[in-house]
């Protein structure tokens, strides 16, 4: 039996965070036609690395057969939206950008972000792995290359002249199986006095709050903001300030820069979140490896809960069809028997069967 390794340090792991036993890819969403094949299902088994404390999946498909043709458009999602402008007008605010720079988003899906920079008159460029939603970018005159982003694709923009004066990266840090070359590639095209920000799920609220759900083979990793310090500084990248977020859940978004670049000072914020993530505990292995009996129990809550419910004569319904209601409802075993069905806003999902549990989307 082969023993994973870090994807980051390369040594071998050994401490469970969380089994959620056999599951589907989270996006993997069905057609009528479909529900009779045989489905894959895959180890959803994350392991905590004992020197990082970097908690991590095993990559069981290529990131081409995930994200070819991907299911999530941020244009959907109301919140994101605002979420996305607001960004746009505290950095153009904070750092002065204007038609003189350039923006660049890695994994800029629908063009949801930078259209807000574009509206400023700021040259902006997404690098978005997904042929389908690459072209709603393109359609919309937002300039968008469809390439999954590394060093490749990095060393291909900075021949074409394409450096950032800001580089956006936002919930695909986690989605990136290579994660030293994803890194490498962002050090390549960031201008020597450029900003690079990243949002991604914080671990502190996934412990914290129980969110065993965020977990799913998309994404491959689960960042603390001490984790994520000694891997940007392995790649000689400083990061200078953090805010903590409330969107999907409780975020991060770092700001790094070139270590050896003196026109960002460091925050007082990274000194006190280190401090709060020390305080609970997510130096210590132990915080990771008592996360399983948490998860437990509410999978036995929820599923009493659905019991009453039906035996009282109840009818249950979803709201909404995210990637995360596929982790939890399959790992807590439920399905149509529970489940009548769910509704999406997106019409990309709607007329679609969740999979593994073959619910419908209406």
């Amino acid at each position: 039996m082969a023993i994973a390794k870090c994807r980051f340090s390369g040594q071998p792991l050994h401490q469970t965070f969380i089994d959620l036993g056999m599951s589907p890819l989270a996006n993997a969403y069905l057609k009528a036609e479909q529900l009779n094949n045989a489905e894959k299902f895959y180890p959803l088994h994350a392991y905590v690395s004992e020197d990082t404390l970097l908690v991590q999946l095993e990559q069981f498909e290529t990131p081409d057969h995930i994200f070819s043709d991907y299911a999530y458009f941020s244009f959907y999602s109301v919140s994101w939206l605002k979420h996305a402008k607001a960004y746009t007008e505290m950095m153009v605010e904070k750092f002065g950008f204007n038609h003189h720079n350039q923006i660049i988003e890695i994994a800029s899906n629908d063009g949801y972000l930078l259209q807000y920079f574009l509206e400023k008159g700021i040259p902006v460029l997404g690098i978005e792995p997904a042929e389908n939603i690459a072209k709603i970018a393109q359609d919309k005159g937002i300039p968008s290359i469809n390439k999954f982003f590394g060093v490749e694709t990095a060393k291909e923009l900075v021949i074409q002249g394409k450096l950032a004066d800001l580089l956006i990266g936002n919930n695909v840090f986690a989605h990136v199986p290579d994660l030293n070359n994803f890194i490498a590639g962002m050090k390549l095209i960031l201008k020597p006095n450029g900003i690079l920000t990243m949002e991604f799920p914080h671990i502190l609220q996934l412990i914290q709050q129980n969110q065993f759900d965020t977990i799913y083979h998309e994404h491959f990793y689960y960042f603390s903001f001490i984790t994520i310090e000694k891997i940007f500084a392995a790649h000689k990248l400083q990061l200078s300030d953090v805010e903590e977020l409330s969107i999907h859940g409780g975020s991060l978004r770092i700001y790094a820069k070139h270590d050896n670049a003196d026109n960002h000072r460091i925050s007082e914020r990274v000194s006190h979140l280190k401090a709060k993530e020390m305080a609970a505990g997510l130096h210590q292995i132990e915080t990771y490896i008592t996360f399983t009996e948490k998860v437990k129990e509410t999978k036995h809550k929820l599923l009493n809960f659905l019991l009453t419910a039906k035996a009282e004569g109840k009818s249950i319904a979803g709201y909404g069809a995210p990637a995360k209601g596929n982790t939890l409802l399959n790992y807590c075993g439920i399905g149509k028997d529970f489940i009548d069905y769910t509704v999406d806003c997106s019409p990309y999902k709607q007329g679609l069967f969740l999979p593994g549990t073959h619910i419908p989307i209406f």
